[in-house]
């Protein structure tokens, strides 16, 4: 079965890794499908039937997007408000549509990996950094998996540091 690849970017145009992913995500059509949500919603205005229609159709669900901030790109936090509703994804015996769907996160951060780990600056990994959002899927009795993360965009575009990523995002993918 194919997996669902939710790609929430502001500005996907202007980016380095998280075009590339996408792209290569479009050479795999019989792996992904891939759902830009500020392609779908320019306007920012979800239409929360079609989101939990498309989410009920595959068992596999990547949210990829940009760290910053130590967040998400608003849109996805306003997905998560507006999509994961009482009686559809927790709360009642006709609930739970997403129980048991593996969902992971896909992440580009801007700083290098050891700077979450061993700085005065950052003390949290990016892991304990996105609890929120294991928290958030396990309420709803998905199968939160371990994220992927590619660190060093801030400092390092270089087409042979976005090339690299490439085929490790497609191995984690592969690996659901």
């Amino acid at each position: 079965m194919k997996t669902l690849v939710v790609v929430i970017h502001p500005d996907i145009k202007s980016s380095a890794v998280n075009k590339r992913w996408v792209a290569a995500l479009h050479e795999h059509p019989e792996k992904y499908v891939v759902h830009q949500l500020y392609a779908v919603y320019p306007d920012e205005r979800l239409d929360v039937q079609a989101e939990q229609q498309l989410v009920e159709q595959y068992d596999k669900i990547v949210f990829q997007f940009p760290y910053y901030w130590f967040n998400c790109p608003p849109l996805f936090k306003k997905w998560l408000d507006e999509v994961l509703t009482y009686g559809w994804a927790y709360g009642s015996k006709s609930g739970y549509k997403m129980s048991g769907k593996k969902i992971a996160l896909a992440i580009s951060a801007g700083v290098d990996e050891h700077e979450y780990r061993q700085s005065e600056r950052y003390k949290y990994t990016l892991e304990e950094l996105t609890r929120p959002f294991e928290l958030s899927f396990e309420y709803v009795k998905a199968d939160y998996r371990p994220l992927f993360a590619y660190y060093g965009m801030e400092f390092n575009t270089s087409e042979e540091w976005i090339e690299r990523s490439v085929p490790l995002y497609l191995e984690f993918l592969d690996a659901l």
